[in-house]
C-alpha cells in the first residue's frame, strides 16, 4: 500500500491578491501527494472551493489561532510528516506573530526569515529580493519539497460547478451577457503612500467603454456600493457577489479593466483578459500573473498614471484577441 499522505497545515495570507498568487504553490503541494489543512480569512473558503480544499476561518485572537492550530495538529493522522526535516506546517504570512503561533501550537513550520522570527521556525528560508511574489511562494515550495520546478505560466483558479451556476443566475437576474466587460475601479490600501485608484476611471467608463458595444458590469465589495452607484451609473451593479461566483463571472467575461487589486488577480487567475491600470504599483513584484494580462502604466515620477488613450488601446487589443 502507498504511504499515507503527509498532512501539511498551512496559513494563507490575508489579502485576496496574495492568496491568488499563492495558489500555484498550494496546487503543487497537493499534486505532490500532501493533504492540505488551510486556515485563512473567511472568504478564502469560497474562493478556493473549486479545488476541494477546506479553509478553516482564522480566529480573531491569538489564543484562538493557537488553539485552532493545535486542533489541526492533533487531528492529523500523520504527526511527523515525511518532508525534509519532519516539517508539517507552512506559514505564508511574514509576521512575527504568525510564526509565534505556529511555534506555540507545536508545529514544525517552514516560512520566510523575516522580522526576527527565524528562531521560531523549524526552517527559515530567506525571502529572495526583487522577485515577483508568486516566485517567492514557489521557491518556498522548492525548499519544502527539496526540488525545483518550472514556474507555471498560468495560475489556474478553478471555480466550482456551484459558482458557475451562481454566475449564470446573476447574469439572468441583471440582464447581462456572459461576454460582458467587468470593471474594478476600487483598490484597498496604498503603494508607497500613494493611492492605487486610477483618477480617470469614472470618465473612462462613461465616455470610452460604451463604444465597444458590450454590457459593462461592476461587483462592488462591502462598503463600495454607494461609490459604484455614484461614479459608475452606466454600469450594471451586482452587489454582494461572493468571490467564487465572481471568479466564475470573470471566467466567461470578455474582459476586465481593473486597478491594482484582488479582483484583477482573480481575473488573470481564471484566464480572463485583464487590462491592469497601474499608477505607483510595481507590477514586476505584485502584478497579476498570466498570459492574458496587459499592464498599462504611466511614465512614473509626477505622471504615474497612463493616458486614457493607452487604456483604450489596451481594451481594443484585448477584445480583438481570439477567444481563449
Amino acid at each position: 500500500m502507498p504511504p499515507p499522505a503527509t498532512v501539511l497545515t498551512l496559513r494563507l495570507r490575508n489579502w485576496v491578491g496574495d492568496v491568488v498568487l499563492g495558489l500555484p504553490l498550494l496546487q503543487r503541494l497537493a499534486d505532490s501527494g500532501h493533504r492540505l489543512q488551510l486556515t485563512g480569512k473567511g472568504w478564502a473558503q469560497d474562493l478556493l472551493a473549486g479545488h476541494g480544499w477546506a479553509v478553516q476561518p482564522l480566529p480573531k485572537t491569538m489564543g484562538g489561532r493557537i488553539a485552532q492550530l493545535r486542533a489541526l495538529r492533533s487531528a492529523s493522522p500523520v504527526q511527523d510528516g515525511d518532508v525534509a526535516g519532519g516539517l508539517n506546517a507552512v506559514c505564508l504570512p511574514y509576521s512575527f506573530s504568525s510564526a509565534l503561533e505556529f511555534r506555540l501550537a507545536g508545529l514544525r513550520t517552514i516560512g520566510h526569515a523575516w522580522e526576527g522570527r527565524s528562531l521560531l521556525l523549524q526552517r527559515a528560508v530567506p525571502r529572495p529580493p526583487r522577485l515577483h511574489e508568486l516566485q517567492v511562494y514557489w521557491r518556498l515550495g522548492d525548499a519544502l519539497l527539496g526540488r525545483t520546478a518550472p514556474l507555471p505560466e498560468r495560475i489556474g483558479l478553478r471555480p466550482s460547478a456551484t459558482h458557475f451556476a451562481q454566475a449564470a443566475a446573476l447574469r439572468a437576474q441583471h440582464g447581462i451577457a456572459a461576454d460582458s466587460i467587468f470593471i474594478c475601479p476600487f483598490a484597498g490600501g496604498t503603494w508607497d503612500k500613494q493611492p492605487k485608484t486610477w483618477p480617470g476611471f469614472a470618465a473612462f467608463v462613461a465616455h470610452e467603454l460604451p463604444a465597444f458595444g458590450r454590457d459593462i458590469a461592476v461587483c462592488p465589495g462591502p462598503g463600495e456600493e454607494a461609490l459604484a452607484r455614484e461614479q459608475f451609473p452606466t454600469a450594471r451593479l451586482l452587489p454582494d457577489v461572493g468571490l467564487g461566483a465572481y471568479a466564475a463571472l470573470l471566467h466567461d467575461a470578455a474582459l476586465m479593466v481593473s486597478n491594482d487589486t484582488g479582483p484583477g488577480h482573480i481575473a488573470a487567475a481564471v484566464g480572463a483578459p485583464l487590462v491592469s491600470v497601474l499608477g505607483p504599483s510595481n507590477a514586476a513584484q505584485w502584478g497579476a500573473w498570466g498570459p492574458t494580462v496587459q499592464f498599462v502604466q504611466g511614465p512614473g515620477g509626477d505622471t504615474p498614471w497612463p493616458a486614457t488613450a493607452a487604456v483604450r488601446d489596451a481594451v481594443a487589443r484585448a477584445l480583438a484577441t481570439p477567444a481563449r
